[in-house]
């Protein structure tokens, strides 16, 4: 196992203005495990209720994910329900159902510790800090999701295992929220403060920034002209993200810019179905022809000699 992610695994009702599904598999481990899933091999630690279907737990073995860290527990896996807006920026919470998610405790088998990577999917603080502490030895690089709801009732315990990780991963608001800062720019520079690497945004229709310490990188969003569900997204960008810099074993500047350029592709196949539907059926050759037009949106020819623009000097 190159990977290891702790999160959820979900049954999801989500409503768009393409139409609604009921009872789709859905979860940030689940999303995360299936995008990262074609570049690393990665295993998935979370718990789900007796319920769970046999087909969804079959799922994720076809694509050769670990599922040993996946709990079966008396009672139902956690479902959410939500509803979209007309532009799909913005998910009204409609129910939520924790279940068996609301007493999980992690427990790591020892090769889940010895993991080189590992990424705290969006659970509460002190599971993050409860499944770091377990590792050993420490990852060569651990990456931490987080949002609104623990920056506003546990921010010190947030604060605390932003310390502790290499990769923060979180939407404007929420860099914005934490740091205490009205600009991103400035609260990357707060944030990167208390010892990360780097800082990925993730921006939905807009892609997503990378404030590394040694660099500020923007991988744009894929030009999509029907987006169906951005349900899993954010988590699936960082299946990719994390997926690629496993498989390559290298977290340096460049490695960094390609990951966050994998995790837009998956993050741009997950929202054109419902659900895993896309992810799910993915074949290696869609993967590579779309990091190709990635490479193709973003591409330009610096000048040449070290010339500067063709500017028109006027009197000032």
């Amino acid at each position: 196992m190159n990977l290891l992610v702790v999160g959820s695994v979900a049954y999801d009702t989500v409503e768009t203005p393409e139409g609604a599904n009921k009872q789709q598999l859905g979860g940030s481990a689940t999303y995360f495990s299936l995008a990262s899933s074609y570049f690393t091999q990665v295993g998935v630690v979370a718990v789900v209720g007796n319920d769970f279907a046999r087909s969804d737990l079959g799922l994720l073995g076809k694509h050769g994910i670990d599922t040993t860290g996946l709990e079966t527990t008396s009672g139902k896996t956690f479902r959410w329900a939500g509803r979209y807006s007309e532009d799909l920026n913005t998910a009204v919470t409609l129910e939520t159902h924790l279940n068996v998610f609301e007493h999980f405790k992690p427990a790591l088998t020892p090769a889940h510790k010895r993991a080189p990577y590992l990424f705290l999917a969006n659970i509460s603080p002190d599971l993050q800090h409860a499944v770091l502490d377990q590792m050993a030895p420490r990852p060569a690089l651990v990456a931490c999701d987080s949002m609104n709801l623990w920056i506003e009732i546990a921010r010190p315990r947030l604060l605390e295992l932003v310390a502790k990780v290499d990769v923060l991963m979180i939407n404007e608001a929420e860099a914005k929220q934490l740091s205490g800062e009205r600009s991103l720019v400035g609260a990357a520079k707060q944030l990167r403060k208390l010892g990360l690497k780097a800082l990925v945004v993730k921006r939905g229709e807009y892609g997503a920034v990378v404030f590394h310490r040694d660099f500020t990188f923007a991988a744009p969003a894929y030009p999509l002209a029907r987006v169906v569900d951005p349900t899993g997204a954010g988590d699936s960008f960082a299946g990719g993200f994390m997926g690629y810099l496993a498989a390559v074993g290298d977290t340096g500047p460049e490695a960094m810019r390609r990951a966050a350029v994998a995790g837009s592709v998956m993050a741009s196949f997950t929202v054109e179905r419902f659900g895993v539907e896309r992810l799910e059926g993915l074949n290696l050759e869609e993967i590579n022809s779309r990091f190709s037009a990635f490479v193709e949106l973003t591409r330009f020819h610096p000048l040449g000699g070290g010339q500067g623009l063709p500017l028109i000097a006027r009197p000032v």
